[in-house]
């Protein structure tokens, strides 16, 4: 390692995409840079980072705690893509005049959208065990006929840029929609083409529930035990936001003992999902690992917005975007 050029140090790029998205010329001419594709935790984390000046995540996929930042003395700049990182002790790195920056979006909302329905489909129409059956050299089996959309109740819990845009889907498969959040109003839910339920008869009525809440004090856990067994017994329940708004543990014994019947699952309380955790031995859950916002548009944006950064820095312009404590 050169240690006339700062280091700059990548995690997580497990899509190997940042370097291939965007030009990083000017970056390796003024900076080592040194990128993991693979998860870091630990010991064998802080040893990747002990002597980085900058360090660039992909969202939040691995936690920067206080305690690491302490560990840290050559650390002088954090990027991370998007724009919100629950994982990133902000307070710890504003406290050392450590600057923080991110990336824009791109169009992870209508990626994330697309996903929901591709596991409300894949769940609903039992794709997972026609897909085995057909490589297999099979043409049917006598499981379970696949279920039908039209004329259910699609109940939403967050109405949010992306509820809003899985309700217009609903509404096109001519479903009923349904909807809650903490504030919601009826006539807020009127505009996005759905109507304002309590919680509880959402859960109790809907065939398809779907969360798109942001989690909170108020929303942490939202889905317990209780609020499971609540629901339909033939109900999907479906998650693309954040895994806090469910009690996890409580879930996998729910969908052990078939209700609700399904879910369709894209986050995890630890991720990447650990090889021998009990959702993925059962056979009615569909999982994909965290999909919602990898796409093609959105890690161009993203690859784009780290080189800014990081060049603003390196040439000692004003960092862009700019995170505040």
């Amino acid at each position: 390692m050169n240690s006339d050029r700062p280091t700059i140090v990548v995690l997580d790029d497990y899509e190997r995409a940042l370097r291939r998205l965007a030009d990083w010329s000017q970056i390796d001419r003024l900076a080592e840079v040194r990128v993991f594709h693979e998860p870091l935790r630990g010991d064998v984390l802080h040893a990747a980072l002990a002597h980085a000046d900058a360090i660039v995540l992909m969202r939040d996929r691995t936690p920067i705690a206080a305690s690491l930042v302490g560990r840290l003395p050559q650390l002088k700049l954090v990027v991370f893509t998007g724009s919100r990182n629950a994982a990133l002790d902000v307070a710890a790195l504003a406290a050392r005049g450590i600057p923080v920056c991110h990336t824009e979006w791109g169009p992870s909302k209508d990626t994330t959208c697309e996903l929901t329905w591709a596991l409300i489909l894949a769940a609903a129409k039992r794709l997972e065990a026609h897909f085995g059956l057909m490589r297999g050299g099979d043409w049917r089996d006598s499981g379970p006929l696949a279920g039908m959309l039209a004329g259910e109740r699609l109940g939403l819990i967050g109405l949010g840029e992306i509820g809003s845009r899985v309700a217009r889907i609903g509404n096109a498969f001519g479903m009923q929609v349904v909807a809650w959040s903490p504030h919601l109003t009826a006539e807020r839910a009127a505009e996005r083409q759905a109507q304002a339920l309590p919680l509880d008869e959402l859960l109790a009525t809907s065939k398809v529930v779907s969360l798109h809440l942001v989690p909170s004090a108020e929303t942490r856990h939202l889905l317990g035990s209780a609020r499971l067994a609540s629901m339909r017994r033939d109900a999907l329940l479906v998650n693309t936001s954040r895994s806090a708004l469910i009690d996890m543990d409580a879930l996998a014994h729910a969908l052990a003992a078939g209700s609700p019947a399904m879910a369709a699952l894209d986050v995890f309380d630890e991720e990447p999902l650990p090889a021998d955790h009990p959702l993925r031995r059962l056979h009615n859950v569909v999982l994909t690992p965290h999909l919602g916002f990898v796409a093609q548009p959105v890690f161009e944006r993203f690859a784009a917005g780290v080189v800014e950064c990081l060049a603003a820095w390196l040439g000692g312009e004003p960092l862009p975007r700019l995170l505040r404590a």
